[in-house]
């Protein structure tokens, strides 16, 4: 334990002395490295996901669609794993059709801990899916959502809230 501790004093008295004001300025500035930029999200439509999931593997898309309902699709499924103790999957719903069909074809999942600040999400809201395809398994897209939004409430149908 006091060997740890001398060696971090020293570290320390190493590191003041190095950047002390006398060092600074014999020491000319060097170009500090710029990260490569980070890849940005791509605006698709959820069809086009569909069409050729393997296209979109690995990058991050963004959807607009119409909330359908949560469920439990695709969960524990072990080519394309995400456990039920800590996802739920969700549903939207096709936009090229004027039917209520569900885009089963793409499986969304993401964390309890997130879905639960949208319980109270209805069939037909409007919302925006920030997700990364992480597999194609069964020619499926598996997405797994980073953030949720909701864009604009659907309006109440006959009188149900």
């Amino acid at each position: 334990m006091k060997r740890v501790r001398y060696i971090v004093l020293l570290m320390f008295c190493a590191l003041a002395f190095t950047t002390s004001n006398v060092c600074i300025d014999k020491v000319e500035a060097q170009p500090v490295a710029v990260p490569a930029p980070v890849e940005q999200c791509q605006t698709t439509p959820p069809l086009d996901v569909v069409r050729n999931p393997k296209a979109y593997l690995g990058r991050t898309i963004v959807m607009s669609a119409k909330f359908d309902k949560f469920s439990t699709l695709g969960l524990d499924y072990k080519p394309a794993f995400k456990s039920s103790e800590n996802y739920i999957s969700f549903l939207i719903k096709r936009d090229d059709t004027n039917y209520d069909i569900p885009l089963s074809e793409m499986k969304l999942f993401i964390l309890r801990d997130e879905a639960e600040k949208f319980i109270d999400l209805k069939t037909d809201d409007e919302i925006s899916i920030t997700g990364t395809v992480f597999s194609d398994a069964l020619g499926d897209a598996w997405i797994d959502v980073s953030k949720l939004t909701l864009v604009k409430k659907a309006p109440e149908k006959d009188g149900v809230k």
